[in-house]
């Protein structure tokens, strides 16, 4: 049988650590692609290049023997699905893996978060996808354990399928052990309390640096950060039709349509 094509991409960039590791456990499930941004993304959403010039050529990270065709591109992760569904390759991926990102992606993170975004844009294409992020924003984070956690969600998702309009958001601990288990949970409430720095640069110009402090709000133990903190690995099945359906009766109650 022809094995699953998978395509593999994130926002840190093709060079990265995490992706490197991602990439290593997926070729022991499939055949790998590999279509990453030439530089850093992180923070990027779901930005698309529109305005500028897009740029992808294959390159060649890895010189080991087996080691998967790769293209950078200079756009942003959601722009690495797309050209690579429209132009790079030659079937439909079976799954498409982003990540591993250097840094959380749970509760409020995943709103601006290009991993997921990359998983996002595939899922918006009926391909099954998983965004997978470490709880630690170090390059030299330690990603293997996190790898056999990995490979049986991805195996998982192949044998069962996801979730029409779903995406999965996996988190790991930052831990040197293995997780203790895998958990499937809700987004915790959370935002960031933020608040930016006021420099001036040496020509006399203002210009502000953003930092900020996470504020969790949610106490259940239901939750991604609540499994996090526990040492498991969290699992949210994330959709993408933003509609709050449970609100449409109360603004249909609003008197839009009188003059």
């Amino acid at each position: 049988m022809e094995k699953p094509l998978i395509l593999v991409t994130n926002d840190d960039g093709i060079t990265a650590p995490g992706l490197r590791s991602l990439i290593r456990v997926m070729k022991e499930i499939g055949e790998v692609v590999v279509v990453a941004p030439d530089s850093p993304q992180s923070g990027m959403g779901h930005a698309i290049t529109i305005d500028s010039t897009l740029y992808s050529k294959q390159v060649v990270i890895d010189h080991e023997e087996g080691a998967p065709l790769e293209y950078s591109c200079s756009g942003t992760p959601a722009d690495c699905v797309k050209l690579a569904l429209q132009e790079l390759l030659d079937r439909k991926p079976d799954i498409c893996v982003s990540g591993i990102n250097h840094g959380s992606n749970a509760s409020i993170n995943v709103i601006y978060s290009g991993t997921m975004s990359a998983a996002i844009e595939a899922g918006i294409e009926g391909i099954p996808a998983i965004g997978f992020s470490l709880c630690d924003y170090s390059w030299e984070a330690n990603f293997a354990p996190t790898l056999a956690s990995a490979k049986k969600i991805v195996r998982e998702a192949l044998t069962h399928g996801i979730p029409k309009g779903t995406v999965l958001n996996v988190n790991f601990p930052k831990s040197d052990s293995e997780p203790k288990g895998i958990k499937v949970c809700r987004q915790a409430r959370a935002n960031w309390k933020e608040q930016f720095d006021k420099r001036t640069s040496p020509t006399g110009k203002d210009y502000y640096w953003l930092s900020g402090e996470f504020e969790l709000l949610d106490k259940g133990e239901d939750t991604d950060e609540w499994a996090l903190g526990q040492g498991y690995v969290s699992v949210v099945p994330t959709q993408f039709d933003l509609t709050a359906h449970h609100a449409i009766p109360q603004v249909n109650n609003w008197n839009l349509n009188e003059h």
